[in-house]
């Protein structure tokens, strides 16, 4: 599913415009983006959490030329399914 299928699919069940849930989907991911950079987690209860988790720097090797190379230490977005989101995958 993409983006412009999703909020068709969120316009449907919430009975809004598309336009409505376009800007209800931009809203939280900027939210989930902004609330991420600024170090913090989100949690919906039953569905999961975002967070960030800390890569530490480590070498690497250069595939091509076998080199060894530094890769530095990167935060990255995580998410964690909750229980509920799991059950209703594994049906």
């Amino acid at each position: 599913m993409n983006k412009a299928q999703l909020i068709d699919q969120m316009a449907e069940r919430a009975e809004l415009t598309k336009q409505e849930a376009a800007r209800a989907l931009d809203a939280f991911l900027a939210t989930v983006s902004d609330t991420l950079a600024r170090g913090g987690d989100v949690t919906l209860v039953g569905f999961g959490t975002f967070q960030v988790d800390e890569r530490a720097a480590r070498k690497g090797r250069n595939p091509k030329t076998g080199e060894v190379v530094e890769i530095a230490a990167a935060k990255m977005p995580k998410f964690r399914p909750g229980k509920a989101l799991k059950d209703a995958v594994n049906g």
